[in-house]
Order: C-alpha cells, then sequence, then structure tokens
C-alpha cells in the first residue's frame, strides 16, 4: 500500500466506516475510527439539536485529538492507517449547529487542543445524494439515529461538498457512492483499491455508470 495514512470521509450514512474497515482488512492496515456510540450525549443531540449541539461537540474533538495523539510520531515500520475522520473538517459540524458565542467558544478550544498530526497520503471522499443517506441511516438501524432530522443531514452534506470543493491539503479521491456496495459486492471494492492505487493527481474522481 502506498499511501501509508489514508481518510475516508463523508457526511452521515455515506458508507465511510464501513469501507474504512474493509480497505484495512484488504490491505494489512490499521484503523482509527471515530467512535460515536461513546459520546454520551449523542442520542439527546438528535432529539434536541439546539440544546445539546456544544457538549456534543466538545466530546467529538476532544476524542478525536486522543485519536490522533498516536499519529504525531509513527513509527516507519508500523502498518499503514486508514481513519474515518479528519479534524480538519470538525468545525464543519460545529458551524453548522453552535450559534456564533458558541462557535467562538469552540473554535479557541478547537486551535488551543489540536494536535500536528500528519496530513494523509489521500482522502476518499465519498459522496450520495440526500435520500441515499437517508434510506442508509435508516436501513442501520442506529437507535441514537432515529431522531435524525432530513433538513439536518441535506445543510451537513451540502457543507460537505462546500468544504471539499475548497480542499487543498491533500490529494483528494471524491467517489459517487450511488452505485456502489463495498461492503458487499467485492467487484466495486477491487474497482476503488485499483482507482485509489492508480491516482497521479492532486484530484480525481470515480464514478461507476
Amino acid at each position: 500500500m502506498k499511501h501509508r495514512y489514508l481518510v475516508v470521509e463523508g457526511p452521515i450514512g455515506c458508507g465511510k466506516t464501513s469501507l474504512a474497515q474493509k480497505l484495512a482488512l484488504r490491505m494489512g492496515a490499521n484503523t482509527l475510527l471515530e467512535d460515536s456510540a461513546a459520546n454520551p450525549f449523542l442520542a439527546q443531540f438528535y432529539r434536541d439539536m439546539r440544546r445539546y449541539a456544544l457538549p456534543t461537540q466538545l466530546f467529538f474533538l476532544f476524542q478525536r485529538v486522543a485519536q490522533l495523539e498516536a499519529l504525531k510520531q509513527p513509527d516507519l515500520f508500523a502498518k499503514p492507517t486508514i481513519a474515518d475522520f479528519t479534524l480538519a473538517k470538525d468545525p464543519l459540524f460545529a458551524r453548522l449547529t453552535l450559534d456564533d458565542a458558541e462557535y467562538q467558544l469552540y473554535r479557541q478550544i478547537y486551535e488551543h487542543v489540536k494536535p500536528q498530526a500528519p496530513v494523509p497520503d489521500l482522502v476518499i471522499y465519498l459522496q450520495a445524494s440526500v435520500s441515499t443517506l437517508i434510506a442508509r441511516v435508516r436501513k442501520r438501524g442506529n437507535p441514537f439515529e432515529s431522531g435524525l432530522d432530513e433538513d439536518y443531514l441535506r445543510r451537513l452534506s451540502e457543507a460537505y461538498t462546500r468544504y471539499f470543493y475548497n480542499y487543498g491539503d491533500s490529494p483528494l479521491l471524491i467517489v459517487n457512492s450511488e452505485k456502489l456496495n463495498f461492503v458487499d459486492v467485492p467487484e466495486h471494492l477491487d474497482l476503488l483499491i485499483e482507482r485509489v492505487e492508480a491516482m497521479r493527481g492532486g484530484r480525481e474522481f470515480f464514478n461507476r455508470a
């Protein structure tokens, strides 16, 4: 695997965690995965976003910072790492859910605690329509996501689009995942891995007709 640190990103329901796990298993890599179930505020957040946005956001911030600490001084002989989050996009969620005063407080904390983690060798950004995201969220049936608001998911998806439109920190592979099933169809995963290994440019697109 030519990429030592690869990140899979995208909005809720895009399948980033499942893909990260599949890629790690196929490529013999370690995983660095967001642990949503450990956030004690998340279920309440989906029921009352305004009230629980700040503690939910700060919990995830500190969790991600702690996970990324291990990458500050990577062992050159260790396995590659595949993650399902980037810390740099963390403020994206915060801007959607916090009022101005809370966001300013969050930004101060973010700038104070963010580690000097390495930049990913490659980011895979998974795209899907809002209706597809909603269908995937419903299918996986996580209880704490039962109150997920469709309008919030739409605004989140749009924020991801804007973020990666301007993204230039590392090579980026934008994947339209509407007709791809990396979990259940091995051939789809093969196609993606071939595209990842063949990447030469700073920004490329992968779309299965």
